[in-house]
């Protein structure tokens, strides 16, 4: 059997292995050609000629219910199994009660088996944002976000990550992640730039390795193989001010030079999805550009994997509230393959089958993204093992992932200052911490964890910044308060630890500032009062505007997003690790310079690619 055949190593638990029999026996008693077993249900027949026979078996409501994936709160699997739903996902923070990994992956096994048992038992695709880490599951391993990645100037390191979080993925049942965001970040007042690995297309371009961690070198050919998706297609992280979902007003050639580069390089490496943006260009909804998605994409570039929506992007096209049949025709008819939708499925369904039936949707449309769909479900083999991996569970959150996140946190922190006084001593005199950010897993960790926006506090499981300087200092008196009081003379140095509090999206966009906030600005002007040196460390998922106050810091680490391995800092701060990371993107001067980037001729506080070492 060719490579790309070999279906996906699911290995179904024993209590559910006389479920699936009966469910393969119901599927095999579909009329066939020959009286026997369907031609879809065999694994030994390439898979095009699987997804013809059992395409000539659907019906158009089949067909249609094959291209919704609905957020999982709005259609239990019962909902599933009779409108036929070909995907169903979590948005942030959409997880099961409890939010284990056991948990999840009995929630997705019953959606499963509800699949299966339809007249055609045709298994359905889960997909979630694991967008650094499995970052919506208590307890998974949280990567640092692409910026910091982006820092370390690593690709192997990038595939790494991307294989360990498909096996934490794998386990609970998941086969699908909406990453690698591949968006190439112009504008810093942009809430989606964490996301993105960089201002530069070779970026992004050189971190596309981590399609091929989450899939595989071919898709569906190991156990852990999750489907990865190139985001968000094309020209997100360029729109005017920085606008989410805004308008990116660029000529053809500078989208193609600046933005477009990433994805080509996706779809070499055999990405199975794209997901397309939510911004527009020049005017036009991406989700309604067949020029964009249809010639381009699908053409000029020959994906043929699926094309996947946004999350209820359909409803902007009109810029009103809710979807109308002329929104669900110009999607359709645009190249949209699957529609990500938060709850009226059965909505989307009537209209579409209405524009069917009156021959605005034409029927091969419809065909083309059936082939699309079914394809990867096949390759991924989730007809033969459709259930959740559970001897992969021991490996979410495990001791070896969460050394692999160590080392990419290391690797991510950016020092961008340094009069001598890093890096620290270990041992002999007091340190003192301080900062919002020191003893916060939460705010360490950013948007996209746990939940949608993030949040403060302990949300998960990890070791914040404090807790790996407490560890890397044993041999030191460690003073903690978050406000910088208490502090005198006889400490030999302090770090402060500021920066942003945890967003996602456009509620992280920035249009009037990226200063510190008065508490940073307070607690610096504390510890610097003492006349101790002072360290800087900024979690934060962009550069900030701190020009006005650097020169009165003794050192500047950006630290990023690190996730939730805080000892990758301290791993840094105390010599441990030469500083080796790069400057993804410029760092502005003042606020007023945005945008700024490499090669436009404004004076940077920081260059692109800047970044010190101890040497």
């Amino acid at each position: 059997m060719p490579l790309a055949r070999i279906p996906r190593a699911r290995r179904a638990v024993a209590t559910l292995v006389g479920l699936a029999a009966t469910v393969l026996l119901t599927a095999a008693a579909v009329p066939s050609a020959d009286g026997g077993r369907p031609a879809y249900r065999d694994p030994r027949l390439p898979v095009p000629d699987r997804v013809d026979d059992l395409m000539a078996r659907m019906s158009l409501d089949d067909k249609l219910g094959q291209m919704v994936q609905v957020e999982r709160k709005a259609a239990g699997p019962q909902a599933v199994a009779d409108h036929r739903i070909g995907s169903v996902l979590s948005g942030g923070g959409s997880a099961p009660e409890p939010n284990t990994p056991q948990a999840w992956a009995d929630m997705y096994d019953s959606y499963q088996r509800a699949a299966l048992s339809t007249p055609l038992g045709i298994p359905l695709i889960y997909g979630v944002d694991a967008v650094h880490g499995h970052n919506n599951v208590h307890g998974a391993t949280i990567y640092p976000h692409n910026i910091g990645l982006g820092a370390t100037g690593n690709p192997d390191l990038v595939q790494r990550i991307g294989a360990a979080t498909a096996q934490e993925v794998a386990a609970t049942g998941i086969d699908w992640s909406f990453a690698p965001c591949v968006c190439v970040a112009r504008d810093d007042r942009w809430g989606r730039t964490y996301e993105s690995f960089g201002e530069k297309p070779e970026n992004a371009s050189a971190m596309t390795g981590a399609v091929t961690g989450l899939q595989g070198e071919v898709l569906g050919a190991t156990p852990s193989s999750v489907m990865a998706t190139a985001k968000h297609y094309v020209g997100d992280g360029g729109t005017t001010g920085g606008d989410d979902q805004g308008n990116t007003e660029i000529g053809e050639q500078e989208l193609r030079e600046i933005h477009l580069p990433p994805f080509r390089e996706a779809i070499a490496r055999g990405v199975g999805s794209v997901m397309v943006s939510y911004s527009s260009w020049n005017g036009e909804k991406l989700h309604a550009s067949s020029y964009l998605v249809n010639d381009v994409l699908k053409g000029e570039l020959g994906f043929s994997g699926l094309v996947v929506s946004d999350y209820d992007a359909i409803d902007k096209l009109d810029g009103q509230e809710d979807f109308t049949p002329d929104e669900v025709r110009a999607s359709v008819n645009a190249g949209i393959d699957m529609f990500m939708m938060s709850s009226r499925h059965e909505k989307f369904i009537d209209y579409l089958r209405a524009e069917v039936e009156a021959g605005q949707v034409p029927a091969e449309r419809i065909d083309d993204a059936n082939r699309r769909i079914l394809t990867k479900k096949f390759e991924l083999g989730l007809f033969e093992r459709p259930f959740a991996q559970r001897d992969l569970l021991p490996t979410v959150g495990s001791a070896e992932h969460r050394e692999l996140a160590r080392q990419a946190v290391r690797e991510s922190q950016v020092l961008l200052r340094n009069d001598g006084v890093l890096p620290l001593a270990k041992d002999g005199g007091k340190l003192f911490v301080a900062g919002k950010n020191a003893d916060d897993i939460g705010n360490q960790s950013g948007g996209w964890t746990i939940s949608w926006q993030g949040s403060s506090g302990d949300i998960t499981e990890g070791t914040t910044i404090l807790e790996g300087i407490r560890a890397a200092a044993s041999g030191s008196e460690v003073t903690y308060d978050r406000h910088g009081n208490g502090i005198d003379g006889s400490y030999r140095a302090a770090i402060a630890v500021v920066g942003e509090t945890p967003y996602a999206e456009f509620e992280g966009d920035r249009p009037d500032g990226l200063g510190l906030d008065e508490e940073d600005r307070a607690t610096i002007a504390k510890l610097r009062a003492s006349g101790v040196p002072v360290v800087v460390v900024t979690v934060s998922g962009r550069p900030l505007d701190i020009a006005g106050e650097v020169d009165g810091w003794n050192a500047l680490l950006a630290s990023w997003l690190p996730g939730s391995e805080g000892q990758g800092v301290a791993d840094v701060l105390f010599g441990d690790h030469n500083p080796t990371g790069k400057l993804p993107t410029t760092w502005m001067r003042s606020f007023d310079q945005l945008p700024i980037n490499d090669g436009d001729g404004k004076d940077p506080l920081f260059p692109y690619a800047y970044g010190l070492s101890y040497d």
